[in-house]
């Protein structure tokens, strides 16, 4: 299934769960998506089972916005205290979508509990509440992490949720990591479990291989992690610095956001330390996974050289939760950690340039899969030991993930051989479900918030004075723009040329039309930006986008 066919099925209102293999764009759907329903000013919950992949998305672990915490079983008193605090009854009774990302690392049972929490919340005996629900994730990944103890683990396929949901499924089948076809083929192949003598000579090409810039190490325990940093920290010479970082807000959210953050509570570097970035910011040139070497380090004052030779004045940055537009809770740090070594799975979800794996004490079917596919080519693996279980993938997951393949097929068929007009119908049904009732001055105000947008372009002025002027954030101007122009194909645009440099602009067109069109005669952002790496913004490649 095409990224286009899977925002189509989305917009339909259908449940949903979005998978596919590394590199297939899951994360750039459902950012798509969030942005659709965000421009309806539609209610939704955006979270997921790590806050890792939380905090990447602008949203909160879905154990913080149920309520459910850590919680492994409810009581009626319990259901009831949860379904009456404000915070969670609040949100919960607005929201019309419900997201979560990383499904695979969700417990089966916690899955079953959210629903009763929000059916509660919600007085209705429809899974969670009648609202959409979108599960993103792939189930390759590393399964639910059992407590000591604790209830058996079962992936959350296996809850009574899930199977009440009636899930289209969306198996993106698109590759946009187009630059190491060899690497995706290993990828695919320890996926599949058909690890071939071939798949095995290419890997072999890796061992013993000796990295130009010294890699992140991946571990499968946390002992290795905290040793290798520890002592390769001491190994240089220099005053140690330390960075606090700055809290504000309710504690225990606080306590959630540093649970979820990796940038620790007091960063320590010396000049010489080698660090990884833990977020994104495309303007400054780094997205999380990004390695350098620190090479100014002082008081309230970093610089980092990256691999790429890029160096970046570092800044705090801050990770948020916010309710109704407003900050609830806010941690703020520098966006560092010492990254000599990190464990496989605090790996998920991160893309890395280079890493040196060590997968000789793996202990857990998938982590092979996991630590292979955060490594962005084939050049930057370095591999330094497998074990017998290193490669292994589940079984059970193997033969769901068939079944999921044959059932988005049909799906996929189904939205291929729907018209336009049907479908457009749908995607209008659904919006107008679930846009927010406003007030109608505000009303009015959304309705003209384009219209105000194309008198400015009129007037001759700048994005960036658009941005200023109206209090807006870029990516809505673009929004704007991008309606103006399907509305008027040949609206006349040529000023904005001067909002990005020639050079730059130059490169990211020829980058569109290398890649060239997808399905549905559509020029895709992914690809041009795996392509073109950090360096720019998908907002750059956005507003190129308007003159193809």
């Amino acid at each position: 299934m095409t990224q286009k066919e899977a925002l189509d099925i989305l917009k339909t209102g259908r449940n949903v769960f979005l998978t596919g293999a590394a590199g297939s764009g899951k994360t750039f759907v459902l950012k798509e998506y969030i942005s659709y329903l965000q421009n309806l000013g539609t209610d939704l919950g955006i979270t997921a089972s790590t806050g890792i992949a939380a905090t990447g998305m602008g949203g909160v672990t879905i154990h913080s916005w149920s309520g459910i915490g850590i919680r492994d079983s409810l009581d009626k008193s319990d259901l009831q205290e949860i379904a009456e605090k404000k915070h969670i009854k609040n949100k919960v009774k607005k929201a019309s979508v419900l997201i979560i990302d990383e499904i695979s690392m969700l417990h089966h049972f916690r899955l079953d509990l959210i629903d009763r929490i929000v059916r509660e919340v919600k007085n209705s005996e429809e899974p969670f509440g009648g609202m959409q629900v979108v599960f993103c994730g792939d189930f390759f990944q590393l399964p639910p992490i059992k407590r000591m103890g604790g209830e058996e683990v079962f992936f959350a396929y296996h809850s009574d949720a899930w199977k009440s949901l009636n899930l289209k499924v969306c198996y993106l089948s698109e590759q946009h990591r187009q630059n190491d076809i060899e690497y995706l083929k290993v990828l695919n192949d320890i996926r599949g479990n058909s690890v071939s003598d071939k798949t095995m000579e290419i890997l072999k090409t890796r061992f013993d291989k000796k990295a130009a810039n010294e890699p992140t190490k991946l571990y499968s325990h946390n002992k290795n992690v905290d040793t290798e940093n520890e002592s390769e920290l001491t190994k240089i010479s220099g005053k140690v610095f330390e960075y606090k970082m700055q809290e504000r807000g309710r504690k225990n959210l606080v306590e959630g956001l540093k649970k979820s953050c990796l940038a620790p509570e007091t960063l320590r570097l010396k000049e010489g330390a080698k660090v990884m970035f833990v977020k994104n910011n495309f303007e400054e040139g780094f997205v999380n996974g990004t390695l350098g070497t620190v090479i100014k380090c002082g008081f309230e004052e970093i610089e980092v050289k990256t691999f790429s030779g890029k160096i970046i004045k570092v800044e705090r940055e801050s990770w948020r939760i916010e309710e109704d537009g407003k900050s609830r809770a806010e941690i703020i740090q520098y966006p560092l950690r010492l990254a000599w070594a990190i464990t496989v799975h605090k790996s998920q979800g991160m893309s890395l340039d280079a890493a040196e794996v060590n997968l000789s004490a793996s202990f857990e079917r998938g982590m092979g899969y996991v630590a292979l596919s955060r490594v962005r080519s084939l050049e930057g693996l370095f591999l330094r030991g497998l074990n017998g279980m290193a490669l292994q993938v589940n079984e059970e997951v193997l033969e769901f993930d068939n079944k999921l393949k044959e059932l988005s097929k049909t799906n996929a068929s189904h939205i291929r051989t729907m018209g336009e007009a049907k479908l457009s119908l749908m995607h209008d049904e659904f919006a107008n479900k679930v846009k927010r009732d406003l007030p109608i001055g505000k009303v009015e105000k959304k309705l003209n918030t384009v219209g105000e947008t194309k008198k400015m372009l009129d007037d001759g002025k700048s994005i960036k004075d658009i941005v200023k002027e109206r209090g807006l954030k870029l990516g809505t101007i673009l929004d704007h723009i991008e309606q103006i122009k399907n509305k008027d194909p040949k609206y006349n645009i040529y000023n904005l040329q001067s909002n990005i440099s020639k050079n730059r602009f130059k490169e990211i067109y020829n980058a569109f039309r290398k890649i060239g069109v997808g399905p549905g005669e559509m020029y895709k952002l992914a690809p041009v930006m795996e392509l073109l790496g950090p360096k720019y913004s998908y907002e750059d490649l956005r507003l190129v986008r308007l003159f193809l």
